[in-house]
């Protein structure tokens, strides 16, 4: 069996190779050439033998995928953008996922678990997906840097209120006192985990000079701080996101030596692709095996709502920042409404909604309509507004 599964990775990532050749050519975004590939491996019969689940998502594939994003973002812009970038992560998602459920309670008939459920795994707009578009089409840097801070905090308040939702339907934390303190503790948990374990790291490797000691060292942060995290009922994804951003924003400079810091920047670089390629690669495969004919009228109405819940999550918000250093132009809001992709979270999430609820099966095919549209419709027409914006910049 194991023989089979390192065939079939090997597999995987030649696929990804070609495939990122044949697009960079192209000029398409390599992420759609990975999902149409996996598409194509499940209809020609072959068995790949690794399921998309939440278990491989959560706990190896998105904690490279966050560190290697979070190595990037520097603190003194982050810090600059966090008035506009939190009340997005936060607000913005919250906003989102209510009406969403609204939308699929009322129009739908689900009942409001499986509704508010599905509201707040929808509403992470994906790093994943989101980081390999604006890495790819090299977008302007103050407009990526709000797409990929956006996307990694959302990433986290999605996950954490997809928790709390769940929480309550299992007959946790069910009085609003309760879900705010759940939210303060996850939340907070995880931020202070994360820095917590990427400081031991860090002056564990100011005592070598072995840039792979460091880069170990780094990898027991990114990963260490996730599980660690999860096992302790707190946010990985934000325990992660702040090891990320310690370790690159104090790490780099101040513990590790500068070889050592040039090696972990191309190290989680390889991680990133790696993970990246398998992960829409899966994506594909599942998506190819998917009943969404089944749920037809669910899936349009719960896309159309996702489309309406971002609007109402990003034109609001970033109407009260249209002045002084947090203010955004109508394109660049154009762009953060229209590029909120959603890929692997959110369908892990739903894979790992509670079995018991009746929406289930439609849940899960409604999430994957919503990805595909995501990834197909929304992945291939943002470059196109993202060139407007440089004309218009030019202009």
């Amino acid at each position: 069996m194991h023989q089979i599964d390192i065939i079939t990775l090997g597999l995987l990532l030649l696929i990804a190779c070609l495939v990122a050749i044949i697009c960079r050519r192209l000029g398409q975004p390599y992420a759609i050439g990975l999902v149409v590939a996996g598409i194509g491996l499940s209809l020609s019969g072959y068995k790949i033998g690794i399921e998309l689940t939440p278990e491989l998502v959560f706990s190896v594939l998105l904690p490279p995928l966050v560190f290697e994003a979070a190595l990037h973002l520097g603190w003194a812009q982050f810090r600059r953008e966090a008035p506009l970038v939190l009340s997005l992560a936060f607000g913005g998602t919250i906003l989102s996922a209510l009406v969403v459920a609204g939308a699929m309670h009322g129009l739908v008939g689900w009942g409001w678990p499986a509704s508010l459920l599905f509201g707040s795994l929808i509403a992470a707009t994906d790093p994943v997906s989101v980081i390999a578009l604006m890495k790819e089409q090299k977008a302007e840097q103050r407009l990526r840097f709000l797409m990929e801070a956006e996307s990694l905090i959302n990433d986290g308040a999605a996950a954490v209120l997809f928790a709390l939702i769940a929480a309550w339907i299992a007959g946790g934390a069910t009085t609003p006192t309760g879900m705010v303190m759940a939210l303060v503790t996850t939340v907070g948990g995880g931020v202070l985990l994360g820095l917590a374990v990427a400081a031991a790291m860090m002056l564990i490797a100011g005592r070598s000079d072995d840039h792979l000691v460091e880069i170990t060292l780094t990898m027991l942060a990114a990963y260490g701080s996730f599980l660690l995290a999860e096992e302790l009922h707190v946010s990985g994804v934000l325990a992660t996101l702040s090891a990320g951003m310690l370790v690159g924003n104090w790490g780099k400079d101040a513990k590790l030596t500068q070889h050592g810091g040039e090696a972990i920047v191309r190290f989680w670089d390889f991680g990133a692709f790696l993970a990246n390629s398998v992960v829409f690669l899966l994506i594909g495969c599942r998506e190819a095996t998917q009943p969404i004919a089944v749920f037809l009228v669910p899936a349009v109405i719960g896309t159309l709502a996702v489309l309406v819940g971002r609007a109402v999550a990003i034109y609001p918000i970033t109407a009260l920042f249209r002045s002084g250093r947090n203010g955004t132009g109508m394109m660049t809001r154009h762009i953060l409404f229209w590029g909120g992709l959603r890929g692997a979270l959110a369908l892990a999430l739903a894979l790992g909604a509670p079995a018991s609820l009746p929406e289930h099966a439609a849940l899960v095919s409604v999430a994957f309509a919503v990805v595909a549209f995501s990834i197909f419709v929304q992945g291939l027409t943002v470059p196109i507004l993202l060139r407007r914006m440089e004309r218009q910049a030019g202009a």
